[in-house]
């Protein structure tokens, strides 16, 4: 027979458990919480000094040269900066025709556009396309890896409005057309089109500028010759916006 103590022993527990787990839950709560602020404040500072300095190097790039050291193979970094206005404005629509077709309409995050993923991803019972506007995608790749992750969303979602309201429209353009990948090694719109067809990014066609956009959800993979139908689409969707 079990005495009274023993009995009230064995009736706490279970409730110590509980208590253990909520503390648990609790310590690692405010561990990550107090990440994401950490990380999003040091990059807001970097923020406002991109309202007038370019990036040396972003987290992308600094990602891949990693990669091709842990892999042992050979990288060339290739990133050229130009400003807006000595990229042609065929590439800066068919980008936006490409990757935000609201950029001009929304706040960093296009509520629309997440609300269409998610109802898309129940349907299909699966995590699928992240539905990220330029903001996102210009934050991801200045702060981040490619590597999804939890966290990283939470920061993104985070900076992405302050980003809007520390830089303006055009230069958050700009910033994303001079920092993201457009295909092994190549950085910038700039890089890209000597890379890809030999001139300047100010000389690119309508042709040419719709490919490069295409090639931008997946840069280490896509070729602009090989996106006859995605360009099409590209350049459709620029008509439709007056472009």
């Amino acid at each position: 027979m079990l005495n009274g103590g023993t009995r009230s022993y064995y009736r706490n527990v279970p409730l110590q458990k509980q208590r253990r787990r909520r503390s648990i839950f609790r310590t690692v709560f405010l561990f990550c919480a107090g990440l994401v602020l950490t990380i999003s404040g040091l990059c807001l500072v970097e923020l406002v000094a991109l309202r007038w300095f370019a990036p040396p190097v972003t987290m992308v790039q600094v990602q891949r040269r990693l990669g091709a050291w842990a892999r042992h193979r050979p990288y060339r970094k290739r990133y050229v900066w130009e400003p807006l206005a000595r990229i042609a404005p065929d590439l800066q629509h068919a980008v936006i025709a490409a990757e935000d077709g609201r950029f001009y309409q929304h706040h960093g995050i296009d509520w629309k556009e997440v609300q269409k993923v998610v109802d898309q991803d129940m349907e299909a019972g699966r995590l699928g396309r992240g539905g990220s506007t330029i903001t996102q995608q210009l934050v991801k790749n200045l702060f981040f890896t490619t590597n999804r992750s939890i966290l990283r969303k939470a920061v993104e979602f985070t900076l992405a409005p302050a980003a809007e309201l520390i830089l303006s429209k055009q230069r958050i353009l700009e910033l994303y057309l001079n920092a993201i990948e457009w295909g092994p090694g190549v950085y910038g719109a700039e890089a890209a089109a000597r890379a890809w067809y030999g001139i300047p990014a100010a000389r690119l066609t309508r042709d040419q500028a719709a490919r490069l956009a295409a090639v931008i959800p997946s840069p280490l993979h896509r070729k602009p010759e090989r996106m006859n139908a995605y360009s099409s689409e590209i350049e459709r969707r620029m008509g439709q916006m007056g472009w």
